[in-house]
């Protein structure tokens, strides 16, 4: 019975999938913002976000540029923990009404998002990284 996740290779390429995989969402995410601009102000002005606009360039920059470096797997610890904590905020202000069922649903798809961001952010980009982090030594 063939057993892919016992392969060297699949050892090698399942976290740069997984990563490259996160890491699009992010990055489509802060280009859909970029180019609406405006729209996304608006958006965020109808969920009563303070300071819309900074909030969208926030918005921009973690997605866009955090999404990128999590692609290349620069500082990919660090950036994917900080694009969890952007997550769980963006999540629960915009995602937090359980009484409407696809608002459930996007709340729990980020919900399992996060735990990708933190599983990263635990483990680091792995192989085929710009700059690899290493994991802390263990103390005895």
């Amino acid at each position: 019975m063939l057993k892919p996740y016992t392969n060297r290779s699949y050892e090698l390429w399942a976290p740069v999938l997984g990563r490259i995989l996160i890491a699009s969402l992010f990055i489509m995410g802060g280009i859909g913002k970029l180019m609406d601009f405006a729209g996304s102000v608006a958006y965020a002005q109808a969920f009563s976000v303070p300071f819309p606009e900074a909030a969208i360039v926030i918005a921009i920059l973690v997605e866009l540029g955090g999404g990128l470096m999590l692609l290349f797997g620069f500082w990919s610890r660090l950036v994917s923990f900080t694009i969890a904590g952007f997550l769980v905020v963006v999540t629960l202000i915009f995602h937090s009404n359980f009484s409407d069922p696809m608002e459930m649903i996007q709340f729990l798809k980020n919900m399992a998002i996060i735990g990708g961001l933190l599983y990263v952010s635990v483990h680091g980009a792995r192989k085929a990284a710009v700059q690899k982090c290493e994991l802390p030594k263990e103390t005895t």
